[in-house]
């Protein structure tokens, strides 16, 4: 039973036994001192606004929103971060004065552990993202923020990766193309598509990786991912997996939420341990 002055959050998804929101956050309120509670929340296909509505009446502070229903908490968050508008998806909801506030700190999340847990500096590096859904939407507003030299778009099909590529057109002269048509280097390639969920490789030419080049997965898993793999095969200068995204993402959440922004680094490899 929560005490009556402890905070309410929890996280949204389906499926949710996975997910690792409740230890993180449990072991940033452990950290700071914070007196909170964290649940994962199972909802229904379609029940996503009940549910809402539920954990207001509750008197839940917030939750952590994931698949498959980040675009159903930007159509019914109140008031939108600027992030959250331009990700066009919501993975952070507030619950106070009435509101229904949304953020996306997904973005937030890669470029923190790229530059504070791997040392990558964005400034005048060529970058490509694998992919036109909502995980590289999520995360080009906070790339863009780090002025690299050039961002370029890559997708099976050419349309979805220009229509990504209008929505940014006022902030950067972002390129696209299809998969076949890359033909050179990048100091950084991220993969936001799923294939790595089902052992699968983006359709990409082994030219776009060069020795100190930095591969990035979205994914994370035991073991290491099939865009990974490929690219250690291929003596690329590093690889990394989206665990620290995972964990930067969560502490941007938890600082929304409480004013206090944990240390990550022994929640970082706590889990990697496990």
């Amino acid at each position: 039973m929560d005490n009556t002055n402890t905070a309410k959050y929890g996280v949204v998804g389906n499926p949710i036994s996975h997910s690792k929101s409740p230890s993180i956050h449990q072991t940033f309120a452990l950290q700071t001192k914070q007196d909170i509670s964290y649940k994962p929340f199972l909802v229904a296909v379609g029940d996503f606004e009940q549910a809402v509505t539920d954990f207001i009446a509750s008197g839940v502070s917030g939750v952590n929103v994931t698949v498959p229903f980040k675009e159903d908490a930007w159509n019914l968050a109140t008031k939108l971060s600027t992030r959250a508008l331009l990700a066009g998806a919501v993975n952070t909801l507030s619950f106070k004065d009435g509101e229904i506030f949304g953020d996306n700190t997904d973005g937030i999340g890669l470029v923190r552990d790229l530059k504070n847990n791997h040392g990558f500096d964005f400034a005048g590096k060529k970058v490509l993202l694998l992919g036109a859904g909502g995980a590289v939407r999520g995360v080009l507003g906070p790339i863009i923020q780090e002025n690299p030299a050039s961002l370029t778009i890559a997708n099976r099909t050419l349309s979805k990766a220009e229509q990504l590529k209008q929505i940014f057109v006022s902030d950067f002269a972002i390129s696209s193309c299809k998969y076949c048509d890359l033909d050179s280097s990048y100091d950084l390639i991220i993969n936001g598509t799923s294939a790595s969920l089902n052992n699968e490789l983006p359709p990409i030419p082994e030219v776009v990786v060069g020795s100190s080049t930095v591969l990035y997965d979205m994914m994370y898993s035991q073991q290491t991912t099939t865009f990974n793999h490929w690219g250690q095969n291929l003596n690329a200068g590093s690889t990394i997996d989206g665990l620290g995204m995972l964990v930067e993402q969560a502490a941007e959440a938890f600082y929304i939420w409480r004013g206090v922004r944990p240390v990550t680094d022994d929640v970082f490899t706590k889990l990697r341990n496990h």
